[in-house]
Parts: C-alpha cells; sequence; structure tokens
C-alpha cells in the first residue's frame, strides 16, 4: 500500500534488457534504503515493484511483459529519474490518499500552463472508458503523486501543482508528449461501477414490466 505521497526521485544507471522481461536498477537517496531488504515494495512512477538485489543505494527491480505493456516504465533509459515512495506501514500518516501502485493505464501531457507559483497541467487518457472514472475534484495517482483533479473536458483532465511538488517530483519537469502512469481511485472505481449495476437493473425491470404489460393487452 502506498500513500502517493513521493517521498524522493531515483536515477536509472543500468538496464538490462531481456526480451519481453527487464531488469532496471535504480540509483535511490541513502535515506530510502534505510532498513530495505529483498521481496520490499517500492513504487516507481507508481508502480508496485519487487526488490530483487540490493547493493548499497543501488536497487535492482524486474519488470515483466504486462508492466512494460501498461506502464511507462520501458520508455526510461540510463539516466532517467523516477519518482519513488517506499510501501506504507500501519500507523502511518496518509498525506495523500490510499493507492495500491497498479497502473491500470497511461495518459499523455497534452497542454502545459505556467505561472509565477502554479503548474497547470492537462492530460489526454488514451483509453476514453476510463474517464467515467476521473471526476471534478476526485483523486488520481499520476507517476505515483496523488493529486487532485480538476477540470475535466471529454478525454482530458488537468491537475494544479505547487511548487513544493514541482520540486519533489519528476512531473513539473515534464514535456508535452510525455507519458505518465495512472492509477485511478478505488473508491471512485467502486461507487461508479455500483450506480451503473443499479441503473441498468432499474432499466431491466422497466423494459420487462412494459413487456408484461403488453402482452396482457393482447
Amino acid at each position: 500500500m502506498f500513500t502517493g505521497i513521493v517521498q524522493g526521485k531515483g536515477r536509472v544507471i543500468a538496464i538490462e534488457d531481456k526480451g519481453d522481461f527487464r531488469t532496471h536498477i535504480i540509483e535511490l537517496p541513502s535515506e530510502l534504503v534505510n532498513n530495505l531488504e529483498t521481496g520490499a515494495s517500492i513504487a516507481n512512477n507508481g508502480c508496485c515493484l519487487t526488490v530483487t538485489k540490493i547493493d548499497g543505494n543501488k536497487i535492482s527491480f524486474d519488470l515483466v511483459k504486462e508492466t512494460l505493456r501498461l506502464t511507462n516504465l520501458g520508455e526510461l533509459t540510463v539516466g532517467s529519474e523516477v519518482n519513488i515512495e517506499r510501501a506504507a506501514k500501519y500507523g502511518d500518516e496518509i498525506g495523500g490518499h490510499v493507492m495500491s501502485g497498479h497502473i491500470v493505464t497511461t495518459a499523455e501531457i497534452a497542454k502545459i500552463i505556467t505561472s509565477e507559483n502554479n503548474l497547470q497541467i492537462w492530460f489526454r487518457i488514451f483509453d476514453q472508458t476510463l474517464m467515467k472514472y476521473i471526476l471534478h475534484k476526485g483523486f488520481i495517482g499520476i507517476d505515483g503523486i496523488s493529486l487532485t483533479i480538476g477540470d475535466v473536458v471529454n478525454n482530458r483532465f488537468c491537475v494544479h501543482l505547487i511548487p513544493e511538488t514541482r520540486d519533489r517530483t519528476t512531473l513539473g519537469r515534464k514535456r508535452l508528449g510525455d507519458k505518465v502512469n495512472i492509477e485511478l481511485d478505488p473508491q471512485t472505481q467502486a461507487i461508479v461501477d455500483t450506480v451503473e449495476r443499479v441503473m441498468a437493473q432499474q432499466a431491466l425491470t422497466v423494459k420487462l414490466q412494459e413487456t408484461h404489460e403488453e402482452e396482457n393487452e393482447k
């Protein structure tokens, strides 16, 4: 479990490609390596990955085909920076919102609007069927960052970044066309899906009643 509060940035120092499988090695800030063990979970750009090897502050992670397909981690190169969050512990403060580290899709940066103390970024979702879960003032995870959704228009939505978020994460240095990992808020998904099922059942009930009434009138 994660909270969407990025704890630091790691740098990719090596990548081993093995077809539909790769290992990347991330150099972590020293404070994020304390008490770290192999088998632990760490979010890389919001994607939950398992630590496979520890060499000082050089940490190895394996990425399978599905991870490479669904996330932007397959586009990383040596020198790339990633947002890092260690798994949350029971009793920790949740400053963002509860996140699983399970990426459902990617989005493309469509517009960037900057001002002195604010950065507004617009994203285009590739899978438009997911837009029903992206609601004004709802939660969303973007490259592992817990953010509040701003305006939503068709298949686009925006977020606003304060200077602290711009400095702490990689999002403030993204460019037009860059892809980001998207994790949807599970509570929003549950509510939307439940409402859809109830409405579909009600529509079916009405249809059956109308059919029954028509047969009785014959």
